[in-house]
């Protein structure tokens, strides 16, 4: 690893401005990341602007320097240099890719197993829990002095990329990485209540609606949820509303894989997967093209809500079978 990070530095010391970017939708770990970035490579004298096509999560404003990540419309210039962080391929960016220049050069950040190594530079570590978490060792090899700010970014990314220490990605690297940052003063509390324990009455309401059309399978291992885009229209939801919704059907008693189904746009399912230990849901979206984790992946399907439940689960059923399960 360190050898990666050297030559991330060496990357960066090449340049005079250089863009950041997360993927779309982003969630607390790609957030951070961005900005924790930013402060990293101003820290080393550079310019630095943020982007992401998505809007930043409302849960997420607390953080420093939040609103200063802009849409791809706000930024003017296109750059060389890019830092993409916590996006397992190019497509992930989104229409921020429109603000590369045609020759750039690319710094791939990620811990996704699915990273298919698209960078100039790749520093890729499928065993972290977090992109926050290769970060905190970039500044520590950068020798760059913690501080209050830096601290809580890199601690919320750790925090929500393992579910608040509970998933299985929690190792004793990300416990001893997080009690050190709170040594630095973060008020790590009030951080766990901003991203864990608040919600927005969109967000209950599509929960509520949600929950009504759970399903399981006949053998109590899978169990589903699934939102049209009538359900999204009737809760005046955003995307950020969806966040958490699928572990109500993975935690379950006896349920191994949860799902959500939502239709994206007419013909479009996005399918958000969650298991508990037996199934790898990674290569299970990674099948129909997307990708993520052992324990918690995406991809979208062609087709309505019923095909892509019927594709999925058939899958997921086919997964234990070959596997004896």
């Amino acid at each position: 690893m360190k050898d990666r990070l050297e030559q991330a530095t060496q990357f960066v010391k090449n340049a005079d401005h250089l863009l950041v970017v997360s993927h779309l939708h982003p969630d607390g770990d790609a957030v951070s990341s961005t900005i924790a970035t930013a402060l990293l490579l101003r820290s080393l004298g550079k310019e630095v602007t943020m982007a992401n096509e998505s809007p930043i999560p409302k849960k997420f404003a607390f953080l420093p320097e939040a609103e200063q990540i802009l849409q791809p419309g706000q930024v003017k210039q296109k750059f060389r240099y890019v830092v993409a962080l916590d996006c397992a391929d190019r497509e992930r960016m989104g229409k921020c890719r429109d603000l590369f220049a045609e020759d750039v050069r690319i710094l791939n950040l990620d811990h996704h197993v699915t990273n298919d190594l698209y960078g100039t530079v790749n520093v890729v570590d499928p065993d972290a829990a977090a992109t926050a978490e290769i970060l905190f060792e970039w500044i520590q090899h950068l020798q760059i002095p913690w501080n209050p700010p830096l601290a809580t970014l890199i601690y919320t990314g750790l925090l929500t990329d393992t579910g608040g220490f509970r998933y299985s990605n929690t190792s004793p690297r990300v416990l001893r990485q997080a009690a050190q940052l709170m040594e630095v003063g973060i008020e790590a509390h009030v951080i766990a209540d901003l991203v864990l324990e608040t919600t927005s009455m969109e967000q209950l309401q599509l929960l509520q609606t949600a929950l009504q059309t759970l399903e399981r399978s006949d053998d109590g291992i899978i169990a589903w949820m699934s939102l049209s885009l009538d359900h999204l229209r009737r809760c005046s939801a955003s995307s950020e509303d969806l966040d958490g919704i699928v572990n109500y059907a993975r935690n379950i008693i006896g349920v191994d894989v949860g799902i959500l189904f939502r239709e994206t746009e007419e013909q479009a399912v996005k399918v958000s997967l969650r298991s508990r230990a037996r199934v790898n849901v990674g290569a299970v979206a990674q099948y129909f093209g997307g990708g993520g984790h052992a324990r918690a992946a995406g991809c979208t399907l062609h087709g309505n809500l019923e095909e892509a439940r019927s594709q999925v689960i058939s899958r997921i059923q086919a997964e234990l079978e070959r596997e004896g399960k």
